[in-house]
């Protein structure tokens, strides 16, 4: 006969603490975040800033967030769907479209403090890693952490095509080349080749063209969006060019001039008054004793 030992007793259990909620659910990395936001108290109160990079299925979000104790503070924010507005209308996503976003990001809040004329980053892309350098005489460049949330660090990862084009723009974000796209992991160097052809959409211009020679029903499935507005492969890098000017000219956050709807539309039901609930209690019945009295 054999006997099984109770690891888990009542002691255990009410020993037991419930993990935070983000943390049940999977949201938040609390190690990283204390990492990210506590700062020295020597620092008189100053903030630590975060370069929060989210990409979703359609857009990509880039916000600078500073922690407050009533919760966290979204000082500025800037989303890939607005890249319309300055002449890319698909392909927002991808590699590009997140540098676009973070170089978007970069140049609004350098504006919406005054800075953008003393710190205007990489005006040529060139691909080299870039690096903002502090002013002999002036005020220093705005600093910020990249936050990635639960997302790999990989090499190559679209998270840090954000980064580099924060930086670009002229933000102060302390990063490595060691991953961004093109960087040998044998040789210890980056190719810059390689990283500016995907800045500007060189990779997706090349799937471009191999997808219509070899599956042209693929291509139109795929590239649906690049076809609506006439945009073939060649056109690509030049677009995004277009793009990169039109953010350094007019970076302002312009609202949606779409009309407000006249009606709020509920798209879930309010809950049932006292009354209503006990009507339909007495309906019910009613219906009940009808079709007992039928049989």
């Amino acid at each position: 006969m054999s006997f099984t030992k109770i690891i888990k007793t009542k002691a255990y259990y009410k020993r037991f603490q419930t993990k935070w909620k983000r943390r049940r659910q999977g949201k938040t990395d609390y190690r990283a975040r204390k990492r990210l936001t506590v700062q020295a108290k020597n620092k008189y109160n100053t903030p630590k800033t975060r370069l929060v990079v989210r990409i979703t299925n359609k857009d990509v979000i880039c916000q600078l967030i500073r922690p407050k104790i009533i919760g966290d503070e979204v000082i500025c924010a800037a989303y890939a769907h607005e890249l319309a507005r300055y002449g890319m209308p698909a392909g927002l996503n991808n590699y590009a479209g997140c540098y676009a976003t973070g170089l978007l990001l970069a140049r609004r809040w350098l504006r919406k403090i005054k800075l953008d004329d003393k710190y205007q980053g990489a005006t040529k892309v060139t691909g080299e890693d870039y690096n903002v350098e502090e002013m002999d005489d002036g005020p220093r460049p705005f600093k910020a952490l990249l936050d990635v949330g639960l997302r790999r660090t990989t090499t190559g990862s679209k998270v840090f095509a954000a980064l580099k084009g924060a930086t670009d723009g002229g933000l102060n974000v302390p990063h490595s080349e060691t991953r961004f796209v093109g960087y040998d992991s044998e040789g210890k160097k980056l190719n810059a080749e390689v990283l500016r052809k995907h800045i500007f959409g060189g990779h997706v211009a090349d799937w471009m063209k191999s997808l219509k020679t070899e599956d042209p029903e693929a291509f139109k499935r795929h590239f649906s969006q690049y076809i609506k507005h006439n945009i073939s492969a060649e056109d690509v890098e030049k677009k995004w060019t277009a793009v990169h000017a039109a953010i350094r000219k007019e970076p302002e956050f312009k609202k949606s001039t779409k009309p407000q709807p006249k009606e709020h539309v509920r798209k879930n039901k309010s809950p049932l008054t006292l009354d209503a609930r006990k009507n339909r209690v007495r309906q019910r019945i009613a219906h009940r004793a009808k079709q007992e009295g039928k049989a």
